[in-house]
C-alpha cells in the first residue's frame, strides 16, 4: 500500500511539476503591444547638427549572415549621418519582437569577427544620456586591413539598457515571471577613425543629439526606464 502511495504521490507531483512550467511559459509579446512600430520612425533623418547622408550608400551584409539576420530580427536600419563639419557616423539599429531566452542578439564583437574583423580593445562603460541618468555601453574597435572602425553599441532588452548576456538573462527572467515575451533592440553608432578616443567623443556627442530628438514618450524604447539608471 505504501509502494502504491509513494506511485501515486509521484505521478501527482511530476502532473503538478509540468502544469506549473505550462502556467508560468511566457505567453504575451510585448511587441503585440505596439504592432504599428517602425524603426524608421522612431529615428529621425535629421536631428541637431545631423542628417542622412544620402550619398553613402548602404553596406548590405553578406547574404549568409543576412538570412541569419532576418531569422533573429524584424526590423532593420542602416544609415550614415552627416554634420555640418563634414564628420560621417554611422548608425545600425536591429530590433526583434521575440527575444525570450535574452540571447538571441547579435552582437558587435561576434558578428564582425564573422565578417573577418578582427575585434579588440574592448571596455565597458556607462554613458549619462540625459541628465543624471546612465546607460551601459560598450566600445570595441574592429578592424579590417586599412579600415579602422571604432564602435559603441548597447542592447535594449525589455525596458532596460543592457550589455551583457547574464544581464539579458535577468530581465528574461524578469518578464517570464509576468509572463511576457521580451523585445529587444541592438543600437551600433560607429565611425572610420584611427583615432579611437576622438571617434568615441564624436559617437557620444552623437548619442546625446539622437536622444534628445527622440519624443519622450518613445525615448524609453532607445535607452530603457529611467529608473534603471546608476553611476556605479
Amino acid at each position: 500500500m505504501s509502494t502504491r502511495r509513494t506511485a501515486i504521490f509521484g505521478a501527482t507531483a511530476m502532473l503538478a511539476s509540468a502544469a506549473l512550467a505550462e502556467w508560468a511559459r511566457p505567453t504575451i509579446r510585448v511587441s503585440d503591444l505596439h504592432p504599428e512600430f517602425k524603426l524608421d520612425q522612431l529615428f529621425p533623418k535629421r536631428f541637431a547638427d545631423w542628417r542622412v547622408d544620402e550619398n553613402m550608400p548602404v553596406v548590405v551584409p553578406p547574404p549568409d549572415q543576412q538570412a541569419m539576420l532576418d531569422k533573429i530580427y524584424n526590423q532593420t536600419l542602416a544609415r550614415t549621418y552627416v554634420d555640418s563639419k563634414g564628420r560621417r557616423v554611422m548608425l545600425s539599429v536591429a530590433y526583434g519582437g521575440d527575444q525570450s531566452d535574452g540571447l538571441t542578439v547579435h552582437i558587435p564583437d561576434v558578428c564582425y569577427v564573422s565578417q573577418g574583423f578582427k575585434v579588440e580593445q574592448g571596455r565597458d562603460d556607462r554613458m549619462e544620456v540625459q541628465p543624471g541618468f546612465h546607460i551601459p555601453v560598450r566600445h570595441v574597435l574592429a578592424t579590417f586591413g586599412p579600415r579602422i572602425e571604432p564602435i559603441t553599441y548597447w542592447v535594449l532588452m525589455g525596458d532596460e539598457a543592457t550589455i551583457s548576456n547574464t544581464q539579458r538573462r535577468l530581465v528574461s527572467i524578469r518578464y517570464g515571471l509576468r509572463r511576457l515575451i521580451p523585445e529587444g533592440m541592438l543600437i551600433r553608432v560607429s565611425s572610420i577613425n584611427p583615432d579611437m578616443p576622438q571617434a568615441l567623443d564624436l559617437h557620444r556627442s552623437f548619442i546625446l543629439d539622437l536622444v534628445a530628438q527622440v519624443p519622450p514618450a518613445e525615448r524609453e524604447r532607445v535607452v530603457g526606464k529611467v529608473n534603471f539608471h546608476s553611476k556605479s
